[in-house]
């Protein structure tokens, strides 16, 4: 099988696998129990929180571990949120942001907070004035992902904070597809907090971690707890967030050498794509835009982007599509509307990415299939029919 969706998900890596089995083998004391099995497991949680506060260049004290980027997102903005003043109820975010933001969005709406989606520019891209468009006095905290997963557009994190912390507005930023993939350094973003994911990153499913800078005030979700100094409930995932570390450490160790291999790779799949004259565009302009290396999110022009990926996944290979399904119907997905993208094209979008073994060779074999689809034309049909029966589902 040849993997090329590293954007959803990543196999976990030997190194951070051998973690876990040690430590869920000799280190499986509950870190807040006072016997010695307890305080060793406590001493491995420190340890791990201070390498991952020193990866994203912040202090020991902002890092609290969690479930993963889901769980990260509603406790980052939900604890900052319950952490202001009364005044300060007008939550910001944008159309572009992972589903669980969205979700997190509509339950802050239900409890009272006033939400603001919204939509970037032409280039997909968040600017200082799109934001004072919609600013208020009682705009409290704005999130604005660091880089889209379907595109691969990177926002500018540091422009928008500065511009934010002048009019006194906390910025949450969901990190989660540029930890381990970029440099990220929270002083020079300027972040009030960071939300992190392990299975990203090579290290096991059902963690992850937030970061807020230590002089950002905040308030548990959950009252009278005592777990990760009252952020989340629950015994601590000493194991997992042992691997998760470790998992970090590699993948940071080998980012730069991985940038230059993604850059790489993405040029010799884009020259291929002209090369063989297939009728396949990126959806991001990245002439205006900067973009993740690994991530390629393309339309293949006259084919629906879920049969691609199913005629792919014939061929042994995983890409995937940003396309939502509903009874059986494939709606444009809220990235591809806010790049003001048509129906049509919304429709053909698929996304490619690479991984930390990719090779030109497995590029080749996908290439090959594309080639075969666009020869074959045997997955051509008619879109606009599907675009009117989604539009009448949806009515």
């Amino acid at each position: 099988m040849i993997y090329l969706d590293f954007a959803a998900t990543t196999p976990i890596c030997e190194e951070a696998l051998n973690v876990y089995q040690k430590l869920s083998m000799d280190m499986y004391g509950n870190a807040s129990s006072l016997h010695d099995a307890g305080g060793k497991a406590k001493h491995i949680l420190e340890y791990c929180r201070e390498k991952i506060a020193n990866i994203i260049g912040g202090e020991a004290s902002g890092i609290y571990f969690t479930s993963g980027g889901t769980e990260s997102n509603f406790l980052a903005i939900q604890s900052l949120l319950n952490g202001l003043p009364k005044a300060k109820r007008h939550f910001i975010t944008t159309a572009m942001e992972h589903q669980s933001i969205h979700s997190c969005a509509a339950f802050l709406e239900q409890h009272g907070f006033d939400v603001t989606i919204i939509e970037p520019d032409e280039y997909g891209l968040i600017t200082e004035e799109i934001l004072a468009a919609h600013i208020r006095p009682e705009t409290g905290l704005v999130s604005i992902q660091h880089a889209n997963s379907e595109t691969g557009i990177i926002q500018p994190i540091q422009r928008l904070s500065s511009y934010l912390h002048n009019r006194g507005i906390l910025l949450h930023s969901d990190a989660v597809q540029t930890f381990g993939k970029i440099p990220i350094d929270t002083e020079e973003l300027g972040v009030d907090a960071l939300s992190l994911s392990s299975h990203k990153v090579y290290g096991p499913k059902g963690v992850g971690a937030v970061y807020i800078r230590p002089n950002v005030p905040w308030k548990p979700v959950y009252p009278l707890i005592t777990h990760e100094h009252g952020f989340r409930a629950g015994t601590v995932n000493v194991p997992g967030i042992g691997a998760f570390t470790a998992a970090a450490e590699l993948i940071i160790s080998e980012m730069e050498k991985q940038i230059s291999r993604n850059e790489a790779l993405r040029t010799y799949f884009l020259d291929q794509i002209r090369i063989r004259s297939l009728p396949v565009t990126l959806a991001a302009d990245t002439s205006q835009a900067e973009c993740l290396p690994h991530i390629i999110g393309c339309f293949f022009h006259s084919f629906e982007g879920q049969y691609v990926m199913l005629e792919c996944n014939r061929s042994n290979i995983c890409i995937s599509t940003g396309s939502a399904c509903s009874a059986g119907y494939h709606g444009p997905s809220a990235t591809m509307k806010a790049l003001r993208k048509t129906e049509q094209e919304a429709l053909q979008f698929i996304r490619i990415s690479f991984g930390r073994h990719t090779t030109a060779e497995q590029l080749d074999k996908l290439l090959h299939t594309f080639t075969a689809l666009w020869e074959q034309k045997k997955g051509e049909f008619d879109i606009d029919r599907r675009i009117k029966a989604y539009g009448r589902q949806q009515a």
